[in-house]
């Protein structure tokens, strides 16, 4: 029998399943995130045995999760309203009632957390600033370094699942990564190594100007050697440093993409690398004898997760825009874990054009049914830091069911094209962006490809952000506004944030706002709203801690003052949502405005 349900709901409904970890001490015990019982949550998976189960039941859900050291405990960051603040727990392997990880870890944000089997470390912020605490085998928990600035254990920012449990805690269990932005710069952290036991600072690096992040310790015990990541050629790129020895070796490579390490190989001759390409990946083995690097034969698009298994064999997580994200092994083309069959989407197209300083911004677009030129949706990247690759969305499939051509644009601020690209917001946040997007529109119509007088614009955080500063600034360009989870009041949301995005707001800015009132009167929202035509629906979480409700309110009175055309839902948790039916409930509200608004628009069915 067909199933009546529409496409677009299916593919939110067909279950994700994330990037595994696994400890080194313990390979074949693994947890995973999966939506599978409609909500995200922790999975473990007993490779011996077979036996998968979900460990967690945490009724707003969770995306991420560890396995201790000896793999009989998930670990994970409860957080019961959404705010991202909370507590560790831990909860056996095999099942069962979760309790507090350590007596002395202080609720608050993670910062980053690494399980070892003699101590663990993790790094907490909360309104006392950043502390890094070691955790004994009793289970006690005590500080061994603070700042008020920033601190994240290594890994934390990583954008290939491995993270922390790599990067924090060297294999012997004597040394620990930190990435800080103690000289006012979180953009571009610095490197601190500390001793495990005692706090004591080890070796410090910092590239004045540009990042360095730390990848992944050797995975062998007694070498000091850790994995990072610079920027000395003007993109992230990887090397190895030795803090003990005080050797660092930039590693040599064919091109100048940016590229994270990922793992080592077992017995630390080799690297696992991946290139970011265009939007898609890359995956290679750099072999640190040679010196050379061999390219491993992979699927394209893009992976959010790759580490090396005990045997050398190489497990990655592929998804692209057709497809949902599967769990494979190079050189193998029968998956390892997936989570079955989803209606497929359209593929990404790459798209490029130059904006007005004569540089060429990339994108992607995808086309629905039917002949250009199409109604288009210009769908805006969060972050700013981030990018949009080629992958699994069923948000931006459901536009195009529904009849938009959906464009995405990595706008000056987006990382993957350098340094500098991504610096450009420094001091100078909203209009580059909003000069790019323009540019993308422009080059859309000139090409025929859009229909002037049907363009919508959404995004979510600092793509709200962009949504509504673009309606206050060019207010007939576009018909309609979609801002979830949104800035309004740049001013007003600082002081709400988490400590984490407070140290990050400052280094972007180049202060806090009201030490720059010039830029924040220039590139706030809400400094045009009284310039806003189109209708706009705002979607917000009470208990956001990246863009505060009450800033949200502040905007949207402001519009209702003036009885201008919007509509508002609140949803009870943060950031973004977890279960999968308020996925979809959001989605059908965002569709079903979109087809009041823009003509030739229908919500699927």
């Amino acid at each position: 029998m067909t199933d009546p349900t529409p496409e677009w709901q299916r593919r939110f409904r067909a279950p994700i399943i994330g990037f595994p970890t696994w400890s080194r001490n313990a390979p074949n015990r693994i947890v995973y995130v999966s939506s599978e019982s409609g909500i995200y949550q922790l999975h473990s998976w007993d490779l011996d045995s077979g036996e998968r189960r979900q460990i967690t039941h945490e009724p707003i859900g969770l995306v991420s999760g560890q396995v201790s050291a000896d793999g009989t405990w998930v670990l994970w960051h409860r957080d019961t309203t959404g705010s991202e603040s909370g507590e560790w727990v831990a909860a056996p392997f095999s099942g069962g009632a979760p309790e507090p990880l350590a007596d002395g870890l202080p609720t608050g944000w993670d910062e980053g957390m690494a399980p070892g089997l003699e101590r663990s470390v993790a790094v907490i912020s909360n309104e006392a600033g950043f502390g890094l605490y070691v955790i004994d085998r009793s289970g006690s928990a005590r500080q061994i370094a603070a700042s008020a600035d920033s601190l994240l254990l290594g890994g934390a920012d990583a954008t290939i699942r491995g993270g922390t449990e790599l990067a924090g805690l060297s294999a012997d269990e004597t040394l620990v990564a930190v990435e800080h932005g103690e000289h006012g710069d979180l953009i571009h952290p610095a490197l601190r190594i500390l001793d495990a036991r005692s706090g004591a600072t080890i070796a410090d690096l910092r590239d004045v100007g540009g990042s360095l992040t730390a990848a992944a310790w050797s995975p062998v015990a007694g070498d000091s050697r850790l994995a990072i990541g610079h920027e000395r050629r003007g993109e992230h790129t990887p090397a190895v440093w030795d803090p003990v020895g005080g050797q660092l070796r930039d590693l040599n490579l064919p091109s100048e993409h940016h590229t994270e390490v990922a793992d080592w190989w077992p017995d630390a001759s080799a690297l696992l690398l991946v290139e970011l390409d265009g939007g898609r990946h890359r995956l290679h083995r750099f072999d640190l004898a040679a010196g050379t690097i061999t390219t491993l034969e992979t699927k394209p698009g893009s992976v959010s997760g790759a580490r090396v298994r005990p045997d050398g064999s190489v497990w990655y997580r592929l998804q692209d825009g057709e497809r949902p994200g599967v769990l494979l092994e190079v050189g193998r083309d029968q998956p390892i874990l997936d989570a079955g069959p989803a209606p497929a989407g359209r593929p990404f197209i790459p798209w490029s054009f130059p904006n007005p300083h004569g540089q060429t911004v990339t994108g992607w677009r995808i086309e629905p049914e039917g002949k250009a030129p199409y109604p288009t949706l210009v769908h805006v990247h969060g972050g700013p830091t981030s990018v949009d690759l080629d992958r699994w969305a069923p948000d931006l499939q459901a536009y195009v069911d529904a009849g938009f051509q959906v464009v995405l644009v990595n706008y000056r601020g987006s990382i993957g094209f350098g340094a500098e690209w991504r610096d450009t917001l420094i001091g100078n946040i909203g209009w580059p962006e909003i000069e790019d997007i323009n540019a993308g529109v422009d080059d859309l119509l000139a090409r025929g490809l859009a229909d002037p007088a049907r363009l919508a614009i959404a995004g979510w955080s600092w793509g709200g952000y962009l949504t509504l500063l673009m309606h206050g600034m060019h207010p007939d360009r576009f018909v309609a506004g979609v801002a979830g989870v949104p800035v309004g009041d740049y001013a007003l949301g600082y002081e709400d944030l988490s400590p984490l995005l407070q140290a990050y707001d400052r280094a972007l800015l180049g202060g806090t706002p009201a030490e720059v009132p010039e830029l924040m009167a220039e590139r706030s929202p809400i400094s045009y709203v009284d310039n806003v035509k189109a209708p706009i629906l705002f979607l917000a979480g009470e208990a956001d801690s990246r863009c505060p409700i009450r800033q949200v309110m502040v905007y949207v009175d402001r519009l209702r003052a003036r009885n201008h055309p919007h509509e508002l839902y609140l949803f009870p948790t943060g950031h973004a949502p977890f279960q999968i039916e308020e996925r979809i409930n959001q989605t059908g509200m965002v569709l079903d405005f979109l087809a009041r608004h823009v003509p030739g628009i229908r919500v699927p069915a």
